[in-house]
């Protein structure tokens, strides 16, 4: 079995309009909201074992938050695809991961990580700013990730809704 956690970057800031969308910073809220989510993945005990964000400040001052909080070990993984990227793009930045990692994160931005957790749980569910999808999946190798496919469990996490 797999762990895919899936999270949307924090709150960002729309102060400064010189900015391009790439480009926008996290808010106050953000800044607040990211290490919160990192320090669910304790409790929780889902620290990840590989962490890739999408090459957006905010997804990437987002994932930087969650994995200092979370005590992540590692490297943390960017790539330009993630920005703005829809469901099937998720998927195969996934299923080119090493199977040695059993605990993938991705950072990345809404539309794309709601309709892939709309994809692989067949329920719609709200991905608002830092909340943090959990998908178990009934698989050995990441390549074997595919929209179709049967979840063992989802669980979502929302800032608002934790302590």
């Amino acid at each position: 079995m797999k762990t895919l956690l899936l999270l949307r970057h924090a709150k960002s800031s729309w102060d400064d309009d010189s900015l391009s969308d790439h480009d926008r910073p996290l808010n106050k809220r953000g800044r607040a909201d990211a290490p919160r989510m990192g320090r669910l993945l304790v409790a929780e005990n889902l620290v990840p074992e590989l962490i890739i964000s999408s090459t957006a400040t905010r997804a990437k001052s987002t994932a930087q938050a969650v994995a200092a909080a979370a005590g992540y070990p590692a490297e943390i993984h960017y790539s330009r695809e993630l920005y703005l990227a829809d469901p099937d793009t998720y998927l195969e930045v996934a299923a080119a991961v090493d199977d040695r990692y059993q605990c993938l994160m991705l950072v990345g931005h809404n539309p794309g990580l709601e309709e892939l957790v709309a994809d692989l749980s067949g329920s719609e569910e709200r991905m608002t700013t830092a909340a943090l999808a959990c998908v178990r999946l009934p698989i050995s190798k990441w390549r074997e990730i595919s929209p179709s496919m049967s979840i063992d469990s989802l669980q979502i996490w929302r800032p608002k809704e934790i302590s």
